[in-house]
């Protein structure tokens, strides 16, 4: 059965326009008709690609590493649909292989089961610096080595992403990884600017949480986030909260390099979607405070950050249009995982993953392949 959007703004290539969207059969048919068997009235409201999130740790009170299961992937991703996020990759942060393994085997079930959204794995470590670590487990950490590297190219199902510190591997063993099809991300690094070119030169395509748990750039030493801004090609998600960077640090960041190369991510956590906002990460306590994941030493520990309410943040903080902060949050992400033309846009043959804002930039409804 057919359906038609119609009296919203609707998101296509030209930028935010009047027109209408018909949907069959899980894609997007046609722009500008309105003849379908059903309608959908936006009244007014903007529709958008479908939110893709690269880096989702939990929701709806279910922390991925503490529940490697597809139970708990259809909770996280139902808590995060509310905000408009169609697509995810749930994000396993540094933990043993063998947990690894069990997180693998779930996503690969999950998508075979169908849980809607899933798009394969974020794995966020153990291959890290203690010197970045944030608040994942040192302990945990380790070198990639052939026994990892076998793990890390294993999913049967979706796109799987690694984020490593280069310094934890060689260049040649990166090469690998994106040979065999993985994703390779730098993060949670404290290599030099040069370590960092090397990386990009040798198959890494992008940062996690740019700024955030990594070198900084500094007047003689850029570190790895001078790299990655000097590398136009490469893919820098971000946080914008307003507590992981500052709004005037990103549009500094916005002007040295190509704005469709900036991803929106949450790096959200079990509170995102939950009233009780305290949850622990591998047995360590953590609260919310002004919106912000705190551990008991006041490290950041991800976010209580949802898709939608980083999109208007992008808006009203740092000062984006709403069309080049939905891009960052769908059409910029869906090209990282390799997925461009059918997610993360509103054209003839994508999916029909799509999010409707009201004028505040609320999540007010969501389909996933046509489906509410």
């Amino acid at each position: 059965m057919s359906t038609a959007f119609v009296n919203g703004q609707v998101l296509t290539a030209q930028g935010l326009e009047t027109t209408g969207v018909v949907v069959d059969g899980g894609r997007i048919v046609a722009l500008g008709e309105t003849s379908a068997d059903r309608t959908v009235d936006l009244k007014g409201g903007y529709l958008l690609p479908g939110f893709i999130d690269t880096q989702v740790n939990g929701g709806g009170g279910v922390l991925f590493n503490d529940s490697p299961t597809v139970e708990a992937i259809a909770t996280i991703g139902a808590a995060h649909r509310a905000y408009g996020t169609t697509g995810f990759l749930p994000t396993l942060i540094s933990d043993d292989l063998s947990t690894v393994a069990k997180a693998i085997a779930a996503v690969d079930a999950a998508i075979d089961a169908g849980v809607p959204g899933v798009l394969g794995i974020h794995i966020e470590g153990p291959f890290l610096s203690e010197q970045r670590k944030g608040v994942h487990d040192a302990s945990k950490f380790r070198t990639l080595d052939e026994a990892a590297l076998e793990l890390l190219t294993s999913a049967k199902r979706g796109r799987t992403l690694v984020t490593l510190a280069p310094e934890t591997t060689t260049p040649h063993m990166i090469a690998r990884l994106a040979k065999a099809g993985v994703t390779v991300a730098a993060g949670h690094t404290n290599a030099t600017y040069e370590r960092i070119v090397e990386a990009l030169e040798s198959g890494v395509t992008g940062v996690t949480h740019l700024f955030n748990a990594m070198s900084p750039l500094t007047s003689r030493a850029p570190g790895a986030v001078g790299a990655a801004l000097e590398h136009q090609e490469s893919w820098c998600g971000i946080i914008a909260d307003g507590r992981h960077i500052h709004p005037a640090v990103l549009r500094i960041a916005f002007a040295a390099k190509r704005l469709d190369r900036f991803m929106l991510v949450t790096d959200a956590m079990p509170s995102v979607g939950m009233i009780d906002k305290s949850f622990t990460i591998q047995g360590r306590p953590i609260r919310v405070v002004d919106g912000v994941c705190v551990d008991a030493n006041g490290t950041l520990a991800g976010s209580d950050l949802d898709m939608a309410g980083a999109v208007a943040n992008a808006v009203r903080m740092i000062g984006l249009s709403l069309a080049d902060a939905a891009r960052m949050a769908s059409a910029s992400p869906a090209e990282f995982l390799g997925l461009k033309g059918e997610y993360g846009v509103i054209a003839p043959g994508a999916r029909a993953d799509l999010v409707l804002l009201d004028q505040d930039l609320k999540a007010r409804r969501t389909w996933i392949a046509g489906i509410e």
